[in-house]
């Protein structure tokens, strides 16, 4: 394997909510990246009748699979835990005015 996890990450940071200009690492919606002979990433979205799901799911196994060496990937899609803002991180909840005070 060519590619570390920190490769991964750098490829799900460029993948952005098509309705929400924020990537979905900030959004929290990556619960889980698991590297070994394939890729697996396990996630959420912020709604289960999100209407960018399957467009959305396509982007981040494509983002995935655009890292060299990587070859094929597992996206799981899980709802437990289920996605809360708390997930956001920081800078998200700044861009999107949901500080403290805003949510």
């Amino acid at each position: 394997m060519k590619f570390t996890k920190e490769d991964i990450i750098t490829a799900l940071s460029s993948v952005y909510d098509p309705e929400i200009p924020v990537n979905i690492l900030d959004l929290g919606l990556i619960y889980d990246i698991e590297i070994k002979d394939k890729v697996k990433i396990k996630m959420t979205f912020t709604s289960p009748t999100c209407p960018m799901m399957e467009e959305l799911l396509e982007m981040v196994k494509y983002a995935v699979e655009s890292v060299a060496g990587v070859g094929n990937s597992l996206i799981e899609l899980v709802w437990d835990p289920a996605w809360s803002i708390s997930r956001m991180s920081e800078q998200a909840r700044l861009e999107l005015d949901l500080t403290e005070h805003g949510w």
